[in-house]
């Protein structure tokens, strides 16, 4: 490997390289919610350092040779630099004083989620759900009637043309057969339809008015005159003449006007639910938040327009700001179906045919008696979410509660209702990619 390829790769490490993902979210700092800032660790590139050698030093082969085992004096200023001035360049910092360093790259939701996806191997495709405007595009539609200034000329001359070429005949042909003897209007007009020439009777009448006796009987049949008398077809007499004239009408006017486009906005509500009963700790507590807080992210990056509603519950629920949804505790008891009751109200404000909807609830799987089989499990069921999703937090403990199992009795088989255990900060990467890698359910349109 060369200097050169070295170099990329450090500064590939330095510059780009990012703190995996899986540790930042396990143990990383996550901060207010709202800025994603993930570690970047410094490394120095390798570069050379001259040294300046001192006056009599190795090599001088006089009194100045050290001998072996003897320190090297340290150089002087303005030796050995080349440029006899005795000034000295590069007071720069040494290199390797920043070694072990971090600073931190920050990312969008969008970004965090492309990274997430990478890390995971998911590619959760959001559904487009909602029409958020309809706006013009280009002008391509054509109606009957608008502006004078959106007509379309080019279909007007079209549809005119296609007329006279339709209606156009070689008049002096006509005309010849009027000059057939024992010959009349009517006959001339049924011999032209005949013909298929599209000329009408009372042009053949006016045109017969300016005939004199002697011409009526120009000839015997018209058989002879077809025989010594050529019709020129229309193609050739506009080669010949060109197009003096273009018959337009009213009808054959056409107006612009743009295409009407619908741009569909792929909307997703959030509802967040946590358990805030005096069972739910410190630690149980910061591992919702550590959770949450990447599927918040992810689901903002992945849609368009991304809306959050957080709901506290004990034995009763209510509806709370993020910045105390993750630090707010009681000291009641648990009842998990008060927060679905209040989710399927506040989810009313988003239309299903509208929304796409994710439900995630959080706890150490302690709930009041029967509540889990006789109210949330038919409430999960009521309420239309892409997902539902419980993450049952139980550190350090390999008894676990059993909310989040009985919903996985119940509820298993839904392709639309996942189930995760966090027991500690290591367990969260797998929570999260359960949950999402779970996704279904829904139609988009």
């Amino acid at each position: 490997m060369g200097l050169r390829e070295d170099l990329e790769r450090y500064r590939e490490v330095g510059e780009q390289r990012r703190q995996d993902l899986a540790e930042f979210i396990s143990h990383g700092e996550l901060g207010d919610g709202e800025k994603i800032q993930v570690p970047v660790k410094i490394v120095d590139l390798p570069e050379f350092e001259y040294d300046q050698l001192d006056q009599g030093g190795v090599g001088q082969g006089q009194g100045g040779q050290p001998q072996p085992g003897q320190p090297v004096g340290q150089p002087q200023p303005g030796q050995g630099d080349g440029d006899g001035d005795g000034d000295e360049e590069g007071d720069g910092d040494e290199a390797g004083d920043s070694a072990g360093e971090h600073e931190y790259y920050e990312m969008d939701p969008e970004e965090f989620a492309e990274e997430l996806d990478d890390r995971l191997g998911l590619d959760l495709e959001p559904k487009g759900k909602k029409v958020a405007e309809e706006s013009e595009g280009d002008f391509n539609d054509i109606a009957q009637s608008g502006p004078k200034g959106t007509l379309d000329f080019d279909s007007l001359f079209k549809r005119g043309l296609k007329r006279k070429l339709a209606t156009d005949f070689d008049e002096s042909y006509v005309e010849e057969a009027l000059k057939v003897d024992g010959w009349g209007v009517d006959e001339v007009f049924r011999w032209a339809r005949g013909e298929n020439i599209p000329v009408s009777r009372a042009w053949i009448a006016d045109r017969a008015r300016d005939l004199d006796d002697e011409e009526r009987s120009t000839w015997p049949s018209i058989d002879t005159m077809e025989a010594n008398v050529e019709q020129e077809s229309t193609a050739a007499r506009i080669r010949r003449e060109g197009v003096d004239r273009v018959p337009f009408r009213r009808e054959d006017e056409r107006f612009r006007y743009p295409e009407i486009e619908e741009e569909y906005e792929k909307n997703v509500v959030v509802v967040n639910i946590r358990d805030v009963s005096g069972s739910m700790r410190e630690e149980k507590r910061e591992l919702v938040e550590r959770t949450f807080t990447p599927l918040d992210w992810y689901l903002q990056g992945k849609y368009d327009n991304a809306e959050f509603v957080y709901i506290a519950h004990d034995v009763e629920a209510w509806e709370v700001e993020r910045e105390e949804f993750f630090g707010i505790r009681s000291g009641g008891g648990t009842k998990i179906s008060s927060a679905y009751e209040l989710a399927d109200e506040l989810l009313s404000a988003y239309p299903w045919n509208e929304w796409n909807r994710y439900v995630f609830a959080a706890g150490d799987g302690e709930n009041s008696h029967s509540d889990t089989e006789e109210n949330v499990v038919s409430l999960m069921e009521e309420i239309d979410a892409n997902l539902h999703a419980y993450v049952e937090t139980q550190p350090g403990s390999v008894q676990r509660g059993r909310h989040g199992d009985k919903v996985q009795e119940r509820l298993g088989d839904a392709d639309n209702v996942a189930v995760a255990h966090v027991g500690g900060r290591d367990d969260v990467t797998d929570a999260i990619e359960t949950i999402l890698s779970t996704e279904g359910g829904g139609d988009s349109e």
